[in-house]
């Protein structure tokens, strides 16, 4: 049987992947007056995915809510980073379009 933390190991690997990556743009866009909403996103999504890992780790009955929750997060967060051409901004969106897709996964399954 597998453990909590073995069972969704990749959607925690990449939640923590898409923490860091949000965390680099918003870095990287604060104190920029054009880029404010960027970075705001970007640090609430992180946040964001730091938590669904945390639930992922003790096997919360609230994973499959947060999932979704955090999909549509990440898909706002893309969407917004998207905009920019900039290095960060461009991986910060793949990131997210890839951790909405894992989060979405998993939230059927967890359900």
């Amino acid at each position: 049987m597998l453990l909590n933390h073995e069972k969704y190991q990749s959607s925690f690997d990449q939640a923590m992947a898409c923490a860091v990556e949000c965390e680099h743009c918003a870095e990287a866009c604060i104190g920029k007056p054009e880029m404010v909403k960027c970075a705001r996103m970007c640090l609430d999504t992180g946040e964001s995915c730091r938590s669904l890992a945390t639930l992922m780790v003790r096997g919360s009955y609230f994973i499959a809510p947060m999932a979704n929750a955090c999909a549509e997060i990440c898909e706002a967060c893309a969407s917004e980073c998207e905009k920019h051409d900039m290095d960060h901004c461009k991986k910060c969106a793949e990131s997210c379009r890839t951790a909405a897709q894992a989060y979405r996964k998993i939230a059927s399954v967890a359900a």
